[in-house]
């Protein structure tokens, strides 16, 4: 299973950056295998993010925005929701992996 995690590598917005940057150096820290999907530099990244994340977790207007997170081809939610899970402790879970022995996460 590979994590996917599209952001934005031209983002002009700081508050995206700081979330992507959030998502990526908490998943090197703890070792955590992905792949970085560039919504910016490689448009078929981007139609395949817009097309896949769920109705229900799209903004009301516009596109979701970056980061989005993905295990495999499975929606696993954006900066919000693995922020939450995050602060719960509950981040393997939320990946769809399961926790390494030992770990708090």
């Amino acid at each position: 299973m590979v994590i996917r995690v599209y952001i934005a590598s031209s983002s002009g917005s700081t508050a995206i950056k700081k979330k992507q940057q959030d998502v990526l150096g908490f998943l090197e820290a703890n070792k955590i295998g992905f792949e970085e999907k560039d919504i910016a530099a490689n448009e078929e990244n981007r139609k395949w993010m817009r097309e896949n994340v769920p109705e229900n977790n799209r903004p009301a207007t516009g596109y979701p925005l970056p980061p989005q997170i993905f295990n495999e081809s499975q929606y696993r939610g954006d900066y919000d929701a693995f922020f939450e899970a995050r602060e719960n402790n509950a981040v393997y879970a939320f990946l769809g992996l399961t926790a390494p022995p030992g770990s708090k996460v």
